[in-house]
């Protein structure tokens, strides 16, 4: 909005993200189907077509709610990811990354989701929440050693041992890791469990973790099964891990044959001694290390063969382990124990994959636990917590498995990503160089593949051998390729009915779908003439999202000129928790497309907590609507408190009464404000016919708003321009509230009372009109609806403008010849001045209403002075007293005393500050004065040097009897309290005059009406309004005044004492 109104053309393109998961699950929810039930009790086709209806669904509510809040894109034509154009653009740029060796198939263990039912890229799984802490079993397990050195086989049987967090992975073990640095030591002692003997080994610096050193001095002969201190042995010997690679061990739980060279120790640099036993056992199908440590040493993961002839983990797909009859029956005749297997095989490995059991059903990992202990195979069984991936969608546990996937290489391109995100201007620059910095520098190539139906097909067709592959980018293309397939007889026919392809002169992209299942049945044909079949996954939903500066306008059929408009995009913002997901997929695309930036500024949004800064949750009861927020208060106060809260980046305690205060102190002052002039104007019939009256030739007081206004502008413009709308929104409402509102208005209004339209009446409302029409404009951007009402209100009446709303108007440019800075630091001072006047009057409870004699302000400087000798009649009548003197310094109204900080001169004179403390007690007031006004005094004390700072005491001030002294902000102000028989009639004469202008508002007269007074007698009343009749008349627009002993009409109190009074209208 603030671009617009500075005269660029912004492109306000709504758009909708269709595809992935959230749809796939809602939709299965909603039929009460699973992923395994896709093909079978549902066609894909029949699937794929609820997923696109009910994406779209709640298009009205989305479109009510985005113009409610005050978002303004252009709904009318958004771009869809679902549609055709808009994945035509994706397979373009994938085409682009395949053409320059960025898109590869790779086998490796991926985050896969069996919740889901697909494969996960490392920045799903880095999104805010993903890692969970989980209290799951831990096992240190026993692995027995075939070939041991002697000194480990002296005292029982020889184990490796070895932690793990995931229990269910033992079975699959196929070798131990260990540092070729690290220190290793044999510890003979008994198993926990069985009291067997037994001689562990482990890292040396590990031992104290499971031996403690109060069982050291036990004697190994002492020890009785099922005592509770279990005696140990550290032996002298030790070994480095290298020493111990090429040892060989028993497996460990033998359910299915490994390799030949499996079950024994090799060397990896990534153990360490930091948890655990200093080895590391090792399934290569169930992690990255592992699986690169299986590749490094030729030793295959453990897998198994289904009965569709495919080699698989011991884990299928929807995370349990396979069972007996979905197993190849040559495979397990030869391979498997079926009487040990068949006990655990078909059980879930983490409870949350079964709906069916309970909450405090036993895991797979308890009951492989229990098993190993009976077996004096476990050493220690512990729950622990600790960090654990999970689904960003299904809040599923996540998998580390083994994976065909499809990658984006962009390791490749880290380093110019890297150097191109130095060129972008975040907001807070700490996340880009923090948060998304240290994500590029750990950069993982991206796995794009995704097992699912709903979404972007992978364009890549590939022969059975998987020797000749064909990436498509374009759907011209396609066709091409297709019509080649027919006429090589590879395919019999197209998937779209009605479809020539022979005389298609334009893609006729509304009856074609290019979704599965109709792009499976697509065969190519390979250069060879080999039939090529597509690869059948889709891509990372994520790839959409960052595709979107392409897809939006249908990229490459756009000319690089047109692109070049909305290419890369100025500014972007979204929730800190995109850095790794939106932001990243834009950056990636864009450096590795167009080896450009995709947006030049960002705005990282902070999370919205509630008022004690806890994460909102409807669990916890204190999540706000914002529906109903809006429907409450607005859309304009809920974005004016959001804003100038904090930051946008920041995370903002979100607590409703700020709203409702927004609402009152900003927008109630503002509308106050209005109100006034409008009901002036409307008096006056002002609609800004006349010539404007030059501003220097105005009083000083709009001369002043009118330089405040420009500060503003300039202010405001700087800080929008700089992504700063915090600053700007509370610079707005600090004028508002404090210069227009508080001290322009109050201190004019009687200029816009009766009489004729003088100049001086004329320039108020000239000032107050410009100051409101600019304030519509600068707040616009951030209370659309409010100001575009405000502003229409006061064009449409005066006719100054023509626009049809205040969006459409120019943002305000500052007049630099209408600041001035002198003027504004007046006004400033008086201001404060006041301020602390009031305040004092308050202190004693004397009402303003009550004139006092004189204030004395000791100045600074001459400049001080002359500033507020140009501003005094206007502070006297602000404070209602009569006389404003000034003095040379604080002395002639306050007597000033040191108090002496004992930590601060402590130290420095310890020796001596007994001495010391009763002079500064006593020193003179010009001390002080040289203290405070230097910084520093200095003196000396028995030939010794001392030096007083500023900060090494507090300097009191106390009043001078009658006199009461505050100060504010530099300034120091003294006030005669005494209140003498004179100023105690005038403030009872303007104590009547409050009075009778409430009856006035009360009874509806008009603001012009004249009218005639009669009061009754009071001695302690008679001779102030006797005295003060002339100011009274004046003030309420009374023809006469009359004191009457009749009881009269309306009663009034004054001072504690009741007065009647009657107030009538003269015709």
């Amino acid at each position: 909005r603030y671009k617009t109104m500075k005269g660029f053309l912004v492109n306000r393109k709504a758009g909708w993200d269709t595809h992935g998961l959230p749809v796939e699950l809602g939709v299965e929810k909603m039929l009460g189907i699973t992923k395994e039930d896709i093909g079978k009790k549902i066609s894909v086709e029949e699937f794929n077509a609820t997923c696109k209806r009910e994406v779209m669904k709640y298009t009205k509510e989305w479109e009510d709610l985005t113009r409610k809040m005050g978002y303004w894109v252009d709904m009318k034509n958004p771009y869809i990811t679902y549609d055709n154009r808009y994945i035509e653009t994706l397979w373009y740029l994938l085409k682009d990354l395949y053409d320059k060796g960025h898109l590869y198939k790779g086998y490796t263990i991926q985050p896969y989701s069996p919740a889901a039912g697909t494969g996960l890229s490392t920045h799903e799984l880095n999104q805010p929440g993903c890692y969970r802490d989980v209290k799951d079993t831990t096992c240190t397990a026993q692995f027995k050693i075939k070939d041991p050195f002697p000194e480990m086989a002296q005292f029982g049987d020889p184990f490796f041992l070895a932690w793990t967090t995931t229990p269910w992975t033992l079975p699959s073990n196929v070798l131990l890791a260990v540092n070729p640095d690290i220190e290793y030591a044999a510890v003979q002692t008994y198993n926990p469990y069985t009291g067997k003997p037994m001689t562990a080994v482990l890292a040396k610096d590990r031992i104290p973790v499971y031996f403690p050193d109060k069982n050291k001095n036990l004697s190994l002969g002492d020890y009785k099964p099922g005592d509770k201190n279990i005696p140990f042995k550290v032996l002298e010997k030790t070994w480095k891990g290298s020493e111990l690679a090429g040892m060989h061990y028993e497996q460990l739980i033998p359910w299915v044959k490994a390799s030949d060279n499996a079950f024994r120790v090799v060397t990896a640099d990534f153990v360490t001694t930091e948890e655990g036993t200093g080895i590391v056992h090792i399934a290569p199908t169930f992690g990255a290390d592992d699986a690169r440590i299986g590749k490094e040493y030729n030793v295959p993961g453990l897998m198994l063969k289904d009965k569709d002839g495919n080699l698989r983990p011991m884990v299928d797909l929807t995370g349990k382990y396979f069972r007996l009859e979905d197993l190849d029956p040559d495979f397990v005749k030869d391979n498997v124990n079926v009487e040990l297997y068949s006990e655990f095989a078909g059980r879930y490995v983490k409870n949350e994959y079964d709906e069916t059991l309970t909450e405090d059903a036993p895991t797979l990992d308890i009951d492989l636990c229990v098993m190993l202990k009976q077996q004096n195979k476990a050493f220690r069984i512990e729950r622990q917590v600790h960090p654990y991936p999970h689904c960003w969608r299904t809040d599923k546990p996540v998998l580390y498995y083994p994976l065909d996937s499809w990658f984006i290489r962009t390791t490749a391109c880290k380093e110019r990503m890297i150097e191109l995100n130095k060129t972008i201007n975040w907001k807070p620059a700490s996340t880009g160089t923090g948060r998304f910095g240290k994500w590029l520098e750990n950069l993982q190539d991206w796995n794009l593949s995704r097992s699912r139906y709903w979404g972007t097909p992978l364009p890549i067709w590939r022969t059975e051998d998987g020797k000749e592959e064909k990436c498509i980018g374009l759907i011209e293309e396609l066709f091409s390729e297709m019509q080649k397939a027919l006429d090589a007889g590879v395919m019999k026919e197209i998937p779209w009915k009605d479809l020539d392809l022979k005389n298609c002169k334009e893609i006729p992209y509304d009856n074609i779908d290019l979704h599965r299942p109709y792009v499976d049945n697509i065969i190519l044909v390979s250069d060879s003439g080999k039939p090529m079949k597509r690869e059948t996954d889709l891509i990372d939903v994520w790839f959409d999202s960052g595709a979107m500066p392409f897809g939006q306008v249908f990229y490459p059929h756009i000319s690089e000129e047109e692109f070049r408009k909305v290419y890369p995009a100025d500014f972007i913002a979204e929730g800190v928790d995109q850095t790794r997901g939106w932001f990243f997929t834009l950056h990636a695309i864009s450096t590795m497309v167009k080896d450009s930036v995709a947006f030049k500024n960002v705005i990282a949004n902070g999370l919205v907590l509630d008022k004690n800064g806890n994460k909102m949750s409807k669990r916890l009861g204190n999540a706000v609507d914002p529906f109903e927020t809006i429907e409450k208060y607005g859309s304009d106060p809920l974005r004016w408190y959001m804003i100038t809260n904090a930051s946008p980046w920041e995370n903002l305690k979100f607590d409703i009464e700020g709203v409702g205060e927004a609402c009152r102190k900003f927008f109630g002052t503002l509308y106050n404000t209005y109100s006034f002039f409008a009901l002036y104007a409307n008096v006056d019939d002002f609609y800004n016919q006349y010539p404007p009256i030059p501003i220097e030739q105005r009083p000083e007081i709009d001369r002043w708003i009118i330089s405040e206004l420009n500060t503003l502008i300039k202010e405001v413009d700087e800080d929008f321009e700089t992504y700063e709308p915090t600053k700007a929104g509370r610079a707005i409402t600090d004028f508002v509230i404090d210069n227009l509102s508080n001290w322009y208005v109050r201190l004019n209004r009687k200029r816009f009372w009766g009489g004729g339209m003088t100049d001086d009446k004329l320039s108020a409302y000239q000032t107050l009109y410009q100051c409101l029409i600019t304030v519509a404009k600068l707040m616009a951007p951030i209370a659309p609806f409010y100001a575009d009402k405000l502003y229409l209100d006061l064009i449409t009446a005066t006719g100054s403008e023509n626009f049809e709303s205040v969006h459409l108007a120019d943002f305000p440019k500052a007049d630099e010849n209408h600041i001035d800075k002198k003027l504004e630091e007046q006004m400033y001072l008086a201001k404060v001045t006041s301020s602390i006047v009031l305040s004092l009057r308050r202190k004693v409870n004397i009402k303003v209403r009550q004139p006092l004699s004189q204030i004395i302000i000791p100045t600074v400087d001459k400049t001080q002075k002359q500033n507020i000798e140009a501003i005094k009649s206007l502070i006297l009548n602000e404070v209602n007293v009569k006389e404003l003197n000034f003095a040379d310094s604080t002395t002639d109204m306050l007597v000033k005393r040191v108090k002496p900080d004992f930590k601060k001169l402590g130290p420095r004179y310890g020796k001596i500050m007994k001495r010391l403390v009763p002079i500064l007690q006593e020193i003179s007031q010009d001390d002080i004065n040289t203290l405070e006004k230097g910084g520093i005094l200095t003196f000396n004390l028995n030939g010794q040097q001392i030096e007083i700072r500023r900060d090494d005491v507090e300097i009191i001030s106390e009043d001078i009897p009658g006199w009461l002294v505050g100060t504010a902000d530099k300034i120091t102000v003294g006030l005669d309290i005494t209140i003498t028989d004179q100023l105690r009639k005038e403030g009872i004469a303007r104590e009547l005059v409050n009075r009778i202008q409430n009856l006035r508002k009360a009874k509806d007269f008009e603001i012009t009406d004249r009218i005639s007074v009669e009061i009754s007698t009071n001695p302690m009343f008679d001779e102030a309004i006797r005295e003060n009749a002339e100011y009274i008349k004046s003030q309420v627009l009374a023809n006469n005044i009359l004191l009457s002993s009749k009881n009269l009409e309306d009663e009034i109190e004054i001072d504690g004492q009741t007065l009647t009074i009657t107030i009538k209208k003269i015709n």
